[in-house]
């Protein structure tokens, strides 16, 4: 293959992606940025940069990131020790104020800063600046997991105000309730609340998998297209299991309350974001309600 060869290719990729781009300009996407991969400073630089290409597009991104493991690398340095329910961390008064250090005070500022870093406007927020998410204490089996919340509020206007002066919303999932109590919440559901809320576009999950597989153990049985009124039966039939549950349920979730659809891609794959939205294959599996 020629330089020129190549040059065209990369002409063809770009005239791929217009329709795309038109489609999407001034969309709001949210997209829930964790997993282990988070820790890779190569896949970290990538997806940013897939970010920032979002942006200057003109499509209005807004990022809830995760940080499970560096809380628990941090509690691990405080010799502080974990317990958990049914792999939900129980969290005391102590480990909730870790957690708020750990995802406001690192990971979120250090997120802003790599956007910055490539010229895009980006504010660095939780769920407790402006009241943006007002939380209830989580319940769950009848067993105490402590400061864990659950989304009851978004704050819209809040969110968009920041989008419509420019910037983008990268938000640490820590909310308050009634009471000014802090609670640590789940970034998925942190996520879908506010797609909801902002009536997004589409609700992006950046995951360790490429998706929902009929078959975990085959890679050609990835389902590309997965329709909501299916979800169910492929749940009760454990082809959709463990942790993809209810990132598939929190999709079904915001289909029904009017995001447009939804997407579960792996985060490894470089440039995984862009495949997605602006290629007619895609690279993960999209949900939606017809």
């Amino acid at each position: 293959m020629t330089d020129m060869d190549i040059y065209i290719e990369k002409a063809n990729t770009l005239v791929e992606a217009l329709p795309y781009i038109k489609q999407f300009r001034k969309k709001v996407v949210v997209i829930k940025y964790g997993g282990s991969f988070m820790d890779d400073q190569g896949i970290k630089h990538s997806m940013m940069d897939d970010i920032a290409l979002m942006k200057l597009v003109g499509i209005r991104p807004i990022l809830v990131h995760g940080g499970g493991k560096d809380i628990s690398n941090m509690l691990k340095r405080l010799d502080i020790q974990s317990s958990f329910i049914d792999g939900l961390r129980v969290t005391d008064k102590e480990t909730v104020g870790i957690a708020e250090m750990v995802l406001c005070g690192k990971i979120n500022k250090e997120i802003v800063q790599l956007l910055e870093n490539r010229g895009i406007s980006a504010v660095g927020i939780s769920g407790k600046d402006s009241a943006l998410l007002r939380v209830h204490k989580k319940e769950y089996k009848d067993k105490d997991l402590g400061f864990v919340g659950e989304v009851d509020k978004v704050n819209v206007k809040f969110l968009q105000d920041l989008i419509k002066n420019d910037y983008i919303p990268v938000i640490a999932p820590i909310g308050c309730d009634d009471k000014r109590e802090t609670y640590n919440i789940n970034a998925d559901h942190v996520a879908c609340a506010v797609a909801k809320a902002v009536n997004a576009e589409k609700l992006i999950y950046l995951t360790d998998t490429d998706g929902v597989y009929m078959d975990p153990k085959d890679p050609n049985s990835i389902i590309r297209r997965l329709n909501i009124s299916g979800v169910e039966e492929l749940i009760k039939q454990g082809i959709i299991s463990g942790g993809m549950i209810p990132k598939v349920e929190n999709a079904v979730d915001a289909i029904r309350s009017g995001v447009r659809s939804a997407h579960i891609l792996d985060g490894t794959i470089e440039h995984s974001l862009l495949l997605e939205l602006f290629t007619a294959a895609g690279c993960g599996t999209m949900i939606k309600e017809a």
